[in-house]
């Protein structure tokens, strides 16, 4: 349908078209590992505000702190401040049409990094004392520097986007959309759309057939889709496999739409859309993401160990050995790994080779571990499974390469729950039951990946807990 190598570039920062020579290369290799020109310059920003902001305060003669301390501490605030804005996403490449303001969500990251930074030098300062360090501050960075770099870096690092988006601009070109709808949506679309001199219309489409061709005979940049009849015709696909060569599908928000209650809306030409989604985490989210259970797993290491411990001595005597059972699943991005787990059915449940999922009151399960599966205890092992990112503390069940198969066969948007490691617990285990049809645990995989945050993981979690602590099929 589409060129990949025509559109590909598009994913990242960086496009190679306009620019010649080796560098052109270097940045497009950088790009693909994740570096962004834009990380230079935001650190280049944050450091010019912390050190000239104490040249304005106190000219040359500055608090009576070594220069060693300085550094560091500048240091560290630089640092937590850029991991901040990398974990909030906003080194993501944005679509063009209808990207929202930068400095909103900036300014968000930018109040919880300043917030981090206060905490994390309030304990230094009683950890340097507990040891009999007398010091005022471990990290010697004023709180009304702080409040000058949270105020000063928002605006600065929102205008480093800007300019970053006019560079774009000048290097593609403007965004090169394709229309999609009926004759009335089309008309009315495209009077709002010319009002804009910054988006070029390369056709209008009525059908999925149409739209291909338009896409393999434009470079187009952008899919609007004008109504919830075409939606039908491109979700989950092309959608996804355009949005995975660089190509934005948005969706125009109708009165119906509005009633779900949706809170990111785009502006094209005064009418609203929303952003079609292939991924729901980047990177940057995934990342963080791992560093939670990795934090979490180990933390937590003095509870689960003697939990874990002590379930094993009980299998070991109620069904025998072995006492852990192992088996294929599917994990992210469709990558196979050996799960494992406390055995709670009878050796051999499965001499037919037929993969099948348990069901209430399955007689393959044993009657002595019926509760240790009820309370989710023979899942403690796929701890370790956790410790090596094959899985995730929370996130879409895993399921086998089988069962999975026929699940994409008959649900088009089932390969979407792939898209981070599958999880101990999830938003289906805590809602739904081992039972639950798979079609609504998928519904709340999708809901899980749409609305992601550290806080719904850790809402998950505890609500685990619950279930543990009582009985339940």
């Amino acid at each position: 349908m589409v060129d990949p190598k025509a559109v590909g570039d598009r994913r990242g920062a960086v496009t190679t078209a306009p620019i010649q020579g080796s560098s052109a290369h270097l940045l497009g290799r950088m790009n693909r590992r994740g570096f962004r020109l834009l990380h230079l310059a935001d650190a280049f920003v944050l450091g010019v505000i912390t050190v000239l902001t104490m040249f304005v305060r106190f000219g040359t003669s500055w608090p009576s702190y070594s220069v060693p301390a300085y550094l560091v501490s500048f240091a560290v605030t630089v640092a937590i401040f850029l991991a901040a804005v990398y974990f909030g996403g906003l080194y993501e490449r944005e679509p063009r049409l209808g990207s929202p303001p930068a400095l909103p969500r900036i300014g968000r990251v930018v109040l919880g990094a300043g917030g981090v930074t206060a905490l994390i030098n309030l304990a230094a300062t009683g950890i340097a004392r507990e040891f009999g360090v007398t010091t005022q501050r471990a990290l010697p960075m004023p709180i009304i520097n702080l409040l000058i770099l949270m105020v000063v870096g928002s605006v600065l690092l929102a205008a480093n986007r800007r300019l970053a988006q006019r560079s774009r601009s000048r290097r593609e070109g403007p965004p090169r959309a394709v229309l999609l709808g009926s004759a009335e949506d089309l008309a009315l679309a495209e009077a709002h759309i010319a009002t804009r001199d910054d988006v070029e219309i390369v056709a209008r489409v009525s059908d999925r057939a149409a739209l291909e061709a338009a896409i393999a005979a434009h470079d187009v940049t952008d899919v609007l889709v004008l109504s919830r009849q075409r939606l039908e015709m491109v979700y989950p696909e092309p959608v996804i496999s355009l949005a995975n060569r660089g190509i934005t599908v948005l969706h125009r928000v109708g009165p119906l739409e509005t009633m779900y209650g949706l809170i990111r809306i785009r502006e094209v030409g005064g009418l609203p859309f929303v952003l079609l989604r292939n991924q729901w985490l980047p990177i940057s989210r995934r990342r963080f993401k791992r560093i939670i259970d990795v934090t979490l797993v180990v933390v937590a290491s003095p509870v689960w160990v003697p939990i874990l411990a002590s379930v094993a001595i009980y299998q070991l005597f109620a069904a025998g050995r072995p006492i852990l059972f192992r088996q294929t699943r599917v994990g992210a991005g469709g990558r196979h790994f050996e799960m494992v787990k406390f055995r709670t059915m009878r050796v051999g449940a499965e001499e037919d080779g037929r993969a099948r999922l348990a069901s209430v009151g399955d007689p393959r399960i044993l009657s002595a571990c019926r509760w240790v599966r009820a309370r989710r205890l023979d899942e403690l092992p796929q701890l370790l499974n956790v410790l090596r990112g094959e899985m995730s503390l929370v996130g879409p069940r895993p399921e086998r390469p089988e069962l999975t198969a026929n699940f994409e066969a008959e649900l088009p948007a089932y390969r979407q729950r792939h898209e981070v490691p599958p999880g101990i617990t999830g938003l289906a285990q805590v809602n739904g039951r081992y039972h639950t049809d798979t079609s609504y645990k998928l519904g709340y995989d999708l809901q899980y990946l749409a609305n992601w945050s550290a806080v719904l993981d850790l809402e998950i979690l505890l609500r685990t807990v619950g279930v543990l602590l009582r009985r339940e099929g």
